[in-house]
């Protein structure tokens, strides 16, 4: 690696055309296929066109070189984005003001040595026209088995359609049994419901669910990490759990089997701080055994009855009264303040550029940025991040600074 090359200098040319950023995300989701979480703290210290430059010409950390080397030279963005885009879809990267920042907060906040597979995806590959995080600010993840009893699919249709009748989002991964069953009550009541998938959203998994994979993305959405064509690998289900989990505001299992994949997504849940929730069955029925035994070691909460369920799952928001921004304000901490006082007016600026500014760690800024956002401090777009209209808000804490880098006057 060249001294400097992913220094000041190299960042300087981030900024660059949206369709020149568009394509750096789509050839990198396609080098990695999957999180890569030293990726995006690349991206996020030097920009996503330095960090592109940087796969292509090998000019790489030594962490990067092993899990870009295999498909470093297939850069097919153009064909990806042609692709998803002929299926009425898109591709959203964190820089687009869809991508779902508070939901992917909890992600953000795992050890990347003790979850090396609990990074935050790269982009979204989305089939549908609704909005991804319009679609999440109130949503269940509803999983459990495959090989599903008729108790269980009674269970998980009525759950699963008086949720989405009340105007919660389910959230599940198109699978057979439970997952598919969820997803019908959904459509059934004309809710909505969101299919994650562990492969590329033009690649329907099972097949046998193409139709029902077709009729959500009219009304809902399709989404994967994973680029188009991408074929589904044993490893990608246990990533795509994390993702099932991290969209929504908990996880319901409606039956699962001692080794279901079901726990497995209940485990992501907790080390979110989500809820997990877990429907009892028969004491003779092994389809309900792993749900038992989550509810017996604590790992899941009983419940029987949607009540039970919005008790538990209720999501979590700042409070805002009073004038909204003045409210929040109120309620920021002092790192929250500095990214906030580092914010411009107009134009836009990157986490990168913030990090330079304030002296924050970029996992400090990135969620520091999801908390702003959620309050309406903060906003994003092809600029970058930046100041909303509403005003300038006092953001004197008498704490931390912001460093010597902090825009002038700001705050």
């Amino acid at each position: 690696m060249k001294p400097g090359a992913l220094g000041p200098a190299g960042a300087q040319g981030a900024a660059g055309k949206p369709e020149e950023r568009r394509l750096a995300w789509a050839y990198l989701s396609r080098v990695v296929l999957g999180p890569c979480p030293a990726l995006t703290a690349l991206i996020d210290s030097v920009g996503i066109l330095e960090a592109a430059r940087a796969v292509r010409e090998r000019e790489l950390p030594d962490v990067l070189r092993a899990p870009t080397a295999q498909r470093r030279s297939q850069d097919m963005a153009v064909r990806d984005l042609e692709t998803i885009d002929a299926l009425g879809g898109r591709l959203v990267t964190p820089e687009d003001p869809e991508w779902p920042a508070w939901r992917m907060l909890g992600l953000s906040q795992l050890e990347p040595g003790r979850d090396p597979d609990g990074g935050v995806p790269l982009v979204f590959w989305v089939r549908g026209h609704r909005n991804l995080a319009d679609l999440t600010e109130r949503a269940l993840a509803v999983v459990g088995a495959r090989c599903s009893t008729g108790y269980g699919d009674r269970a998980a249709g009525e759950l699963a359609g008086e949720l989405a009748a009340r105007g919660w989002t389910v959230v599940s991964g198109a699978a057979f049994g439970i997952d598919g069953m969820a997803h019908r009550a959904a459509l059934a009541v004309g809710g909505a419901t969101i299919a994650v998938l562990a492969c590329g959203v033009d690649r329907p998994y099972p097949a046998q669910h193409d139709r029902l994979l077709a009729r959500i993305a009219d009304t809902g959405l399709v989404v994967s990490e994973y680029p188009p064509g991408t074929v589904a690998r044993k490893h990608h289900f246990l990533a795509r759990n994390r993702l099932i989990a991290a969209l929504a505001d908990g996880v319901l299992v409606v039956e699962a089997g001692i080794r279901s994949g079901a726990r497995n997504t209940v485990k992501w849940a907790r080390r979110m701080g989500r809820p997990a929730l877990a429907v009892p069955g028969s004491v003779d029925s092994a389809a309900s055994a792993g749900c038992h035994r989550m509810i017996r070691d604590g790992e899941a909460l009983l419940v029987s009855c949607v009540d039970d369920i919005l008790t538990d799952a209720a999501p979590l928001h700042l409070p805002l009264t009073g004038t909204p921004e003045a409210a929040a304000a109120e309620q920021l901490t002092d790192t929250q303040a500095c990214v906030y006082a580092a914010l411009p007016d107009t134009g836009g600026c990157w986490p990168h550029e913030l990090c330079t500014a304030t002296g924050l760690a970029v996992a400090e800024v990135r969620a520091a940025l999801a908390a702003l956002d959620l309050a309406g401090l903060a906003g994003s777009g092809g600029s970058g991040w930046y100041r909303p209209v509403h005003g300038a808000v006092s953001t004197d804490r008498g704490g931390r600074g912001c460093g010597a880098g902090a825009v002038p006057g700001a705050g």
